[in-house]
């Protein structure tokens, strides 16, 4: 059996952002997300301003290492529905994110502990073949390796509660 500082290394945890996902979705993607942790879950939805009727949600969760996986595999393909999923970095394990979006589907990437994304060496060489002296040509592989053309599609989603309306509360008296 193992102590509790074994269970703990081998625990990661992370982010799940519903950035969009129409009303009656709502709850299938919980259940969804629950089947994958193991767990019932239930998310506290708001309106996204960004598109109209659908809804948003954030939910932190902690499981084995490998759950942001099963998360982003539990979730990928549903139309309608745009997500990144983010398990953090352990020892022993590297961080990484999903991105989602219905007309791109999906993109892996390897984060550090700061939540940047990693390219790894093979795939710098890969982009560096692929567009020989062409800078146009490997500044367009690293923007894909990047998964630049997600969050170019998800920034406006992700920024969604800038919307909400400001309130000021003033000191009386």
């Amino acid at each position: 059996m193992a102590d509790a500082s074994t269970r703990r290394a081998h625990t990661a945890r992370g982010v799940i952002y519903v950035h969009s996902s129409p009303a009656a979705m709502c709850p299938h993607v919980e259940w969804a997300v629950g089947s994958a942790l193991g767990e019932g879950v239930n998310f506290d939805w708001s309106a996204q301003p960004v598109l109209r009727g659908a809804q948003r949600a954030e939910y932190f969760w902690e499981g084995p290492q490998g759950t942001g996986a099963k998360i982003a595999s539990a979730l990928h393909g549903w139309e309608h529905v745009r997500f990144e999923v983010t398990e953090d970095p352990t020892p022993g394990s590297d961080g990484m994110r999903w991105m989602h979006t219905p007309e791109l589907g999906i993109h892996v990437a390897q984060t550090d502990t700061a939540g940047n994304s990693v390219i790894s060496e093979d795939r710098v060489r890969y982009a560096m073949e692929i567009a020989g002296a062409d800078a146009v040509e490997l500044h367009r592989e690293l923007r894909l390796a990047l998964g630049q053309e997600w969050d170019d599609e998800l920034e406006p989603f992700r920024h969604a509660s800038d919307f909400a309306p400001v309130v000021w509360l003033h000191k009386v008296g």
